[in-house]
């Protein structure tokens, strides 16, 4: 759909629109997160829980989304448009199949002409998401453009779409996000965007909703005024329960590389969470600066999901062709098969059970006994970022002899460099000595390859040091 916009702001990408036949248990949540942000405090690391211990649902610590077992999870995903095309079903299963450990779906609340996604259609999206072990983040569509758009739903009239799901998604929360409305304002007076998300996160609250709560920038979700930006400590502060997720939405308003990075900056700056909640590789003639979103995403533990699978007005932003994964486009193979994309990064969420990532490449089999082979290895820290008052770091696992079925890692730092937190790897400190061991998933190297396997943030000075590496 084309709509006029000023000279100043960006136009809005053409999209398929097509017409197709109580308040409670806000202290214990408070609780919980309290507990667990003291934990971080504490130990200065994440310390991976497993499945069985499942509690709870996502939650927020700093710059995190956290799973039901206290694991950072960080989205990899794709958008399906299932309120314009009911008849794909099949989709849930291919995203999965291609790695994704994400799907945004297309839900529409009755305000626009492609209809309603009733309670029992929303229950069975649930039901195929859990059993294709993706993460569910449902959006409202009719919200896009809200003020400039004719027609738009306000998140207000949101907000009452999702109270008539309150059933359907309660007990839910481990499982799915709610994305309140998608792009919720358009260009004209992006300011109204503040109140109106505080008002809609305090109504769900209001209604009893104690998920992950995501809200997306003004600006047809560019957020080019910094609206979000600059405003998100108020919405993340109105929340009683601590749990809003931010989402920028990144087109041709992120040509340049330097303005991905800058807008990451603020929020990291912010310690808020942020998700790229859309993206692709070029949008109305203009390239986007794709690889930068996906490089800068992977470092700093940032999600993102593509828009969208298939079905497109215009396909140069479909990653399949008709809903088809054979017939994948370039644009598809930058999202699902690049060095950042989701074959490459995506891990799937702790609650579906113990070693979750389908993606992982078979470790190199043993013909004497068909299981994997195991021989010594080297690795090295990297410096991915350096910000005066600390830095982050990753770590790269090479398997020198024959392939890895797992990792110990120790090292000692040569100065006052501690580990303040850390991500994938299950890491101990005492002093400046550090031990490091893979989480599972992580723990297969095929042999003379390199694997990046862990990330963490440490204190000044950034330093790299020597790393001994042994194969377990």
């Amino acid at each position: 759909m084309e709509h006029s916009t000023t000279d100043a702001a960006p136009a809005r990408r053409r999209r398929l629109h097509r017409a197709l036949p109580k308040r409670h248990g806000r202290m214990r949540v408070w609780l919980t997160a309290a507990a667990a942000a003291l934990a971080v405090a504490l130990t200065g690391m994440w310390q991976l829980v497993p499945a069985s211990a499942q509690q709870g649902g996502f939650s927020i610590e700093g710059t995190q989304l956290i799973d039901a077992n206290g694991n950072p999870f960080i989205m990899r995903g794709s958008t399906h448009p299932d309120v314009w095309y009911q008849g794909e079903w099949d989709s849930y299963g291919e995203i999965s199949d291609l790695g994704a450990n994400t799907i945004r779906v297309v839900l529409g609340s009755g305000h626009r002409a492609w209809g309603t996604s009733t309670p029992d259609r929303v229950a069975d999206i649930v039901a195929e998401c859990k059993a294709q072990r993706v993460i569910c983040v449902l959006e409202v569509h009719d919200t896009t453009g809200y003020g400039e758009q004719s027609g738009a739903a306000s998140l207000d009239q949101a907000v009452t779409f999702w109270q008539g799901l309150y059933s359907v998604l309660e007990g839910e929360e481990a499982y799915v996000l709610i994305n309140i409305g998608n792009e919720p304002i358009g260009n004209t007076d992006p300011g109204q965007w503040t109140q109106a998300t505080v008002n809609a996160v305090d109504r769900m609250r209001d209604i009893g909703f104690e998920h992950t709560l995501v809200v997306d920038a003004p600006n047809w979700g560019q957020d080019w005024t910094n609206t979000m930006r600059d405003n998100a400590p108020t919405v993340a502060a109105a929340d009683p329960l601590g749990n809003t997720l931010f989402s920028v939405h990144m087109y041709q308003v992120y040509s340049s590389p330097q303005t991905v990075i800058d807008y990451f900056d603020a929020f990291e700056a912010m310690n808020l969470p942020l998700i790229v909640g859309e993206y692709a590789d070029t949008h109305q003639g203009s390239t986007v600066a794709w690889q930068t979103i996906q490089a800068e995403a992977e470092a700093r533990g940032i999600g993102w999901i593509g828009w969208s699978y298939s079905g497109n007005s215009d396909p140069i932003l479909d990653q399949v062709l008709n809903f088809d994964p054979n017939q994948m486009t370039a644009y598809g193979e930058r999202i699902f098969e690049s060095t950042y994309g989701i074959q490459n990064t995506a891990e799937r969420a702790t609650v579906f059970g113990d070693d979750p990532d389908p993606t992982t490449t078979s470790p190199t089999e043993d013909p004497t006994t068909g299981g994997p082979t195991e021989g010594d290895c080297t690795a090295v820290v990297g410096i991915v970022n350096d910000w005066g008052s600390g830095w982050q770091g990753k770590v790269t696992v090479t398997a020198t002899d024959a392939a890895l079925d797992g990792w110990r890692l120790t090292w000692t730092w040569a100065g006052t460099t501690r580990i303040t937190s850390s991500w994938n790897a299950t890491v101990t400190s005492s002093g400046a000595g550090v031990t490091a061991t893979d989480v599972g998933w992580n723990g297969t190297v095929a042999s003379g390859q390199s694997r990046e396997v862990f990330g963490f943030i440490a204190s000044t000075p950034a330093a790299t040091p020597a790393v001994t590496c042994e194969a377990i």
